[in-house]
């Protein structure tokens, strides 16, 4: 048998129930997340292109939300498969964090790139109470402090959009 090497563990070619490659299909957003660098940034750097392809503020947000709900169901039964507490191979969680940071956000190059640099900034420095979720066992743990660096984004471009809005 054909044996691969995925972070600490091995898969055997046919050891995974079709449900458990579903699984690490979704958690690793098909693949970005075995990415050899920074596979948590190349996962929002793929999220960029689905803000600006679904234009539509609601269809984003039904995406965004859908996205969310697959985080929660697949990230603690990923930790399971990969062995280790959110394992940076788990990308789901970037990727959604970063399409809540695009939430109601105009389609505009400004807003696109900061967003990325301020959710990503955000997520490293984990400001209360994303620390606390962090640690807090299986999915809310993963996708909590992302799911608070994505609010914490977003509402800090809300709040440069309307300072503009008011000053210009």
């Amino acid at each position: 048998m054909a044996k691969k090497m995925f972070g600490n563990i091995r898969f055997l070619k046919g050891d995974l129930s079709p449900k458990d490659r579903l699984v690490l299909i979704a958690a690793t957003v098909f693949g970005v997340g075995y990415t050899p660098l920074c596979p948590g940034t190349a996962s929002c750097l793929v999220a960029l292109p689905v803000f600006l392809f679904i234009k539509n503020p609601v269809y984003f947000a039904v995406f965004t939300l859908a996205s969310l709900i697959i985080s929660f169901l697949v990230c603690g039964r990923a930790e399971k498969l990969f062995g280790q507490k959110d394992s940076k191979l788990i990308v789901i969680d970037d990727f959604s964090g970063m399409l809540i940071t695009y939430l109601f956000i105009p389609h505009d190059f400004r807003y696109l790139v900061c967003g990325f640099f301020l959710f990503r900034m955000l997520d490293m420095l984990k400001i209360p109470p994303a620390d606390t979720l962090e640690r807090c066992p299986g999915a809310k743990g993963v996708v909590g402090d992302d799911l608070v660096a994505g609010v914490y984004a977003n509402l800090i471009l809300h709040s440069v959009r309307l300072i503009l809005a008011i000053f210009s």
